[in-house]
């Protein structure tokens, strides 16, 4: 007997539209309230440290929506082969597992599990790699618990930090002693801590560089992608050393209002919206501009 092909034994989805329907409204009623405990933990840190190192999920999911939504018909119009659907539909069923574990790691990578499973179910592959740069914003945007197993391996930066945090500030003319991580200034210690060696503002610059990349047209040179994110990683290391150099000024100086105010209040933010917005200012910089069209002069 001949065996069937993929495409013959696939179901087609757009014969029922009802069913689209109930997936998104199911999709929808799963992960909605999700979304949004990210979003006030984001805003307002009442989540963990380490899942607070994903906020820039805030500007890249929406923007990972509106990249769907603009490629919408062309992912419609491709159907998912019978392979395609068994794949979609186990990833699916894991992504479902972990949903169902109630424990908030699984439970937040279901959701890019469960996008990608889907898609592949109900468009196939071809949707998928159409849909690839989306969904790798929403995976980078997932909170995990990635940014807590790179912290033990973080000492070379810290002591980085701290040595050339004191060298500007004894330049300066400030007595500062540097011991690995520890600053002492006028009898006052400041440690550059793992969390406070700017890998919350590498991921965000990191992740900010790659929709900057997208939104400019710039994925299509690799020597520039390489030179960018380069580029993303070196401002990162360099405003967080200049933020080390402040606060440990403002606290050995006894200002510690100024301190919490940068530490912990808005002043970090701002810090890290002027990261961003060279970002913005740089990639402008090298953006190609568009070529004006000949004019053709009538005889």
């Amino acid at each position: 007997m001949r065996a069937l092909s993929a495409n013959a034994r696939s179901f087609d989805f757009k014969q029922f539209p009802w069913i689209n329907g109930a997936i998104v409204a199911i999709f929808a009623l799963l992960y909605l309230p999700l979304l949004a405990t990210w979003v006030h933990g984001w805003m307002f840190k009442s989540i963990s440290i380490e899942h607070e190192y994903f906020s820039h999920g805030m500007i890249g999911i929406p923007f990972a929506g509106y990249l769907a939504w603009q490629l919408r018909s062309q992912v419609a119009a491709n159907v998912a082969s019978g392979r395609d659907q068994l794949i979609g539909a186990g990833i699916c069923t894991i992504a479902g597992l972990l949903y169902l574990s109630n424990l908030a790691e699984p439970v937040n990578l279901s959701l890019p599990l469960m996008l990608t499973g889907g898609i592949l179910m109900l468009c196939g592959s071809v949707a998928l790699r159409l849909l690839a740069f989306p969904l790798i914003l929403i995976w980078l945007a997932t909170p995990n618990e990635i940014p807590y197993l790179v912290a033990p391996y973080t000492a070379p930066l810290q002591i980085f930090i701290a040595n050339i945090a004191g060298f500007i500030l004894r330049i300066l003319g400030f007595p500062v002693v540097v011991d690995q991580f520890y600053l002492y200034l006028n009898g006052k210690q400041v440690e550059v801590a793992p969390y406070c060696a700017g890998l919350k503002m590498l991921f965000t610059s990191l992740y900010v560089a790659l929709l900057l990349l997208n939104w400019t047209d710039m994925m299509r040179s690799r020597k520039f992608i390489g030179f960018f994110l380069g580029c993303a990683v070196a401002l990162s290391v360099v405003g967080n050393i200049i933020r080390n150099t402040i606060l440990v000024y403002f606290h050995g100086t006894g200002q510690d209002a100024l301190f919490v105010w940068l530490h912990d209040s808005w002043g970090g933010d701002l810090y890290s919206a002027g990261i961003l917005g060279i970002l913005v200012w740089w990639i402008g910089k090298f953006e190609p501009k568009p070529t004006p069209k000949p004019v053709h002069l009538e005889d």
